[in-house]
């Protein structure tokens, strides 16, 4: 009876240690199925040793079984500490030699393969901003596609070290998920796209019109509170697909379109004729799109957010992929903080000095991304608007390098 006890009490502590594993931590995945086969293996002993004929089992067997259970609490320990202790992710990236970035499936404009495989779009040129900036070399990315139901999984799991995937920054996301987001890449908002020949030019003028909407999304709700606050009617012609949507929309089934924006400037490129089509300037809804990072790696989470910071204060300070090297003999304490000649320089984050340089020489300023990837140089042809930095009507602003 004693030895059973001792056997079960080993067990109960395994059992214990399983459930303080993060199930969502790549390394306590291995740990835990190993550590499972163990309890399985101690399982059936427990059971031999309850029968008559394991009465042979001593006290010496025992103890070497609680010797086990001890290394296995303190592997577990060690792994636990290796996996929170700050810079992790850094140093994985720096050993694999890439930085593996999830993006969209394809979405024009944000992360979308061209006609050669090529992986292009503003999400992905943030994703090389990054590895710019703690590879040295934009390079160094692995673009792995997830669908919205595999993107917080990928993150939580290891498989990406850095979503970029149009995602929308939320209360629930950002306490629930186990993720941060570093910022805001684009803002974002459900809006409206018409066809020229309606004769509108802002969403107020779309009382009494059809509107094509997918069922069963918050977008239709924010339609329906858009027009009732407003005191407009309108018909809603409801698809329980997008692609149903769009193509409701390209038949002349409804006046009007709504979903995200940003897919808006998307959906128009597959238009017979784009130029026959317009995307109003309004959002009815906030929809912040931003990287997010796993939770309890702060020194990453800091390195992604001022990659993002880096671009937006390069544009305000007027420092392009194409001037950077001149402002290498400027006077200015700001650019001189801004390219890691003077100020807080790498140290902080456990980069380079000059990787604010590299992400600005190799992939170029906040301006320079926006319009070749969505902005009025791309097909998308999409406007500043609120994405414009905040002394240009905007609000994207960013924290001083100092």
């Amino acid at each position: 009876m004693k030895q059973t006890l001792k056997l079960s009490l080993a067990i109960t502590t395994l059992a214990l240690l399983l459930s303080g594993c993060d199930s969502n931590n790549a390394q306590d995945k291995e740990l835990i199925k190993s550590l499972e086969a163990k309890v399985q293996a101690l399982e059936k002993q427990l059971e031999q040793a309850e029968q008559p004929a394991a009465t042979a089992t001593t006290d010496t067997d025992t103890k070497a079984l609680e010797d086990k259970i001890l290394s296995l609490e303190k592997q577990l320990a060690a792994n636990k500490t290796s996996a929170e202790q700050p810079g992790g992710t850094l140093e994985k990236v720096k050993k694999q030699g890439y930085l593996q970035c999830g993006v969209s499936t394809g979405l024009p404009g944000f992360s979308n393969p061209n006609e050669n495989g090529e992986w292009e779009g503003l999400d992905v040129e943030f994703c090389q901003a990054v590895a710019a900036a703690t590879i040295g070399d934009k390079t160094k990315v692995k673009y792995i596609p997830l669908t919205t139901k595999e993107r917080f999984t990928a993150l939580q799991s290891g498989e990406v070290d850095l979503l970029v995937r149009n995602t929308t920054w939320t209360l629930h996301r950002d306490t629930a998920l186990g993720v941060n987001f570093a910022g805001v890449n684009y803002y974002d908002g459900q809006g409206f796209m018409v066809k020229k020949s309606l004769g509108v030019s802002s969403a107020t003028e779309l009382d009494g019109k059809s509107v094509c909407v997918q069922s069963g999304t918050t977008t239709e709700l924010n339609l329906a509170d858009y027009f009732k606050f407003r005191e407009m009617k309108y018909t809603p012609v409801v698809f329980d697909t997008e692609e149903k949507t769009v193509g409701g929309f390209k038949e002349g089934r409804c006046d009007v379109m709504t979903t995200d924006q940003s897919a808006l400037y998307a959906h128009r490129l597959g238009m017979e004729d784009p130029d026959s089509v317009v995307v109003l300037p309004e959002l009815i809804s906030k929809e912040p799109l931003g990287p997010a990072v796993r939770k309890d790696d702060d020194q990453w989470f800091n390195i992604v957010k001022w990659t993002l910071y880096t671009m937006l204060h390069a544009e305000d300070l007027g420092v392009s992929s194409i001037s950077v090297d001149d402002m290498k003999n400027s006077n200015d304490p700001d650019i001189r903080r801004l390219i890691g000649l003077d100020g807080p320089k790498g140290k902080g984050l456990g980069l380079n000095d000059d990787w604010s340089f590299q992400v600005i020489k190799q992939v170029g300023n906040y301006s320079e991304s926006f319009e070749r990837t969505i902005g009025m140089s791309s097909p998308l042809k999409v406007r500043r608007d609120v994405n414009a930095l905040w002394r240009d009507g905007g609000i994207q602003y960013a924290p001083p390098i100092r």
